[in-house]
């Protein structure tokens, strides 16, 4: 099972917690909002995406397990 997140750029407002909570999975354009489309989660992350859904406070990001 593969897990992806998905950001919603029209709903991002560039508070990057989910930067915060994992840096690696949500990298920050130059002006500080997600560079993220969709993306893979890499095994053994799932949680730290989780995570990071969670602390959005637009819920910008969602998660799906394809």
């Amino acid at each position: 099972m593969t897990v992806r997140i998905r950001v919603d750029h029209d709903a991002c407002t560039g508070h990057a917690r989910c930067h915060t909570v994992d840096p690696d999975l949500f990298t920050l354009d130059d002006v500080g909002y997600s560079a993220v489309d969709v993306a893979d989660v890499p095994t053994g992350a799932e949680e730290r995406a989780r995570l990071a859904v969670a602390s959005c406070p637009e819920q910008a990001i969602t998660i799906e397990e394809v």
